[in-house]
């Protein structure tokens, strides 16, 4: 393995340099939802950069990554049995911080008033300003609450025999 020189050795102290994750066999394999003989394969064939440490192969997570996307097989048993079938839940379907329509017709009603009294009960469809919503409760704390319903349980007879 070839040394850096001390100068460059300083620069990664810095942080310059990524964070370098290495993955074994099995871990690469259960990842990517192929049989671990297909990453030996990739070794073997130097589709891949890895490490010996202690005897055992650490998989540079990157060069694993760009492999499975360049073998068409790998990518769809990865988006199918690995770690891409997860991918759906991870995508925000909704758009982050755009405003609410309400909130612009709001706004467009009254240019240049802030904090009105009753403007968002108004946006909510209320004339009153501290009317609660049919089918909620006002707390305590004066919040509204949506109706909770709590089911029933019957109750369990007791063991026979005992007083």
């Amino acid at each position: 393995m070839p040394t850096l020189p001390i100068q460059e050795k300083k620069d990664l102290k810095k942080g310059d340099a990524k964070e370098v994750i290495r993955v074994s066999i099995s871990e690469a394999a259960r990842l990517f939802g192929v049989n671990p003989q297909t990453i030996r394969r990739a070794i073997r064939d130097q589709d891949v950069t890895y490490v010996v440490v202690a005897g055992r192969y650490k998989i540079n997570f990157e060069s694993l990554v760009k492999w499975s996307q360049r073998k068409t097989t790998v990518r769809n048993k990865s988006n199918q049995h690995g770690i891409g079938q997860f991918i759906d839940r991870w995508k925000i379907s909704n758009t982050l911080y755009s405003p609410s329509t309400k909130t612009i017709k709001n706004d467009k009603q009254t240019p240049g008033v802030k904090n009105q009294p009753g403007a968002m009960d108004a946006a909510a469809g209320s004339d009153k300003p501290n009317e609660v919503p049919p089918g909620f409760d006002r707390t305590e704390t004066g919040h509204s609450q949506a109706p909770t319903a709590r089911p029933t349980v019957p109750a369990m007879p007791g063991p026979a025999g005992r007083h």
